[in-house]
């Protein structure tokens, strides 16, 4: 029998996809994160600046998204400017662990957040994907930090 979803997950800070986690000065948990729509079946992609604020119990509070445009036209500085723009609306920062609750926001008409997949026939575990991208997926145990790309 499946095990349940996780109330909450880990995230170890790290200097790959979890470079921009931590807690704000006031305690809140944040994700600043770059999901992306893939460029297949006859379809642009999309790349995205995600912020994700959580309060102090891993419930997400806020979700600042913005589009670039597909990859191979996107204006890179001014989406590096976003960015960074987003990262100084919450600083100061620490960088370190979080532990939040999966969850899903919609926007640009996507899915976007830490989203569960359940288990099915394929696969016997649950597990939380970073999405859009499945760029980053969580499985148990939930407080390991760790993740699979």
């Amino acid at each position: 029998m499946p095990s349940k979803p996780p109330k909450l997950i880990a995230i170890d800070h790290d200097d790959y996809q979890a470079e921009f986690v931590g807690k704000t000065a006031d305690g809140r948990q944040f994700f600043l994160t770059t999901p992306f729509e893939p460029a297949i079946g006859g379809k642009a992609g999309e790349e995205f600046v995600a912020l994700y604020l959580f309060d102090m119990k891993g419930a997400l509070v806020e979700a600042k998204i913005e589009s670039f445009g597909p990859r191979d036209t996107m204006d890179e500085a001014v989406r590096q400017a976003f960015h960074k723009k987003l990262l100084s609306y919450i600083e100061p920062v620490k960088y370190q662990r979080i532990e939040v609750a999966p969850f899903s926001v919609e926007k640009f008409g996507t899915t976007f957040g830490l989203v569960p997949r359940t288990p099915n026939d394929e696969e016997d575990e649950w597990a939380i994907e970073a999405q859009p991208g499945n760029y980053m997926a969580f499985f148990e145990p939930w407080d390991s930090g760790e993740y699979d790309t």
